[in-house]
């Protein structure tokens, strides 16, 4: 009974983040002119091709729902956007994720705070997330223990990089939200964000919860 109820949390875990897909080819450096955009998409979307506007950078990686697939991405964002800075000192680097992208995001500020700069993040759907006023992101849910570090466990060590985290009636980010897993499957409550990445600034912290602005 308890291997039925793990294989069918694990599930869950996996069926509300995406589908897997095939790995991305490297993308070539971007210009140092103005914000260096970069992005990572969710589960199944190995190109990071969800976020639309002026994007310097998308990350490529194996994009499945698991410990090693989030590792594998927050490795290749911190190559690209450490090569990138490396290029151009100067340059501000915003980097958004959504979904498992936003875990991949999260996991890149919580390791690397302290050794750069002049960055902001903007999670999306953070599974990561935590934090009231409701549940925290099914990153924190018992059965994520199986699927493995650092996509299991959630947080809020950001350091003095300025986060912003968007989280709307979405269980991937609320396991208490009131749409639930069926919001998820029928409702399109997980996709229903904006993916410009030239509605987001630059300086924003804190979190966007349901609609309303809360600091962290």
């Amino acid at each position: 009974m308890m291997r039925t109820l793990r294989t069918l949390a694990v599930g869950v875990l996996l069926a509300s983040i995406g589908a897997v897909f095939p790995l991305a080819q490297p993308a070539s450096a971007a210009s140092c002119a103005g914000t260096y955009t970069i992005v990572v998409g969710g589960a199944g979307d190995n190109n990071s091709m969800v976020f639309h506007g002026n994007v310097s950078q998308r990350v490529g990686y194996p994009a499945e729902p698991t410990g090693w697939g989030a590792r594998q991405g927050t490795n290749e964002l911190n190559r690209l956007v450490r090569n990138q800075r490396n290029q151009c000192p100067g340059q501000h680097v915003k980097m958004m994720g959504y979904s498992l992208g936003a875990a991949v995001v999260h996991t890149w500020v919580t390791e690397n705070w302290t050794t750069f700069g002049n960055v902001n993040a903007v999670l999306i759907a953070d599974p990561k997330r935590q934090g009231g006023p409701r549940g925290n992101g099914v990153s924190g849910e018992w059965f994520t223990y199986f699927v493995g570090a650092p996509l299991s466990g959630v947080d809020r060590f950001f350091g003095n990089i300025p986060v912003v985290s968007i989280c709307t009636n979405d269980y991937v980010c609320d396991t208490q939200a009131p749409s639930g897993v069926p919001g998820y499957i029928w409702g399109g409550n997980h996709g229903a964000y904006s993916f410009n990445v030239d509605d987001y600034s630059n300086t924003g912290h804190g979190q966007w919860f349901d609609g309303v602005f809360m600091p962290w």
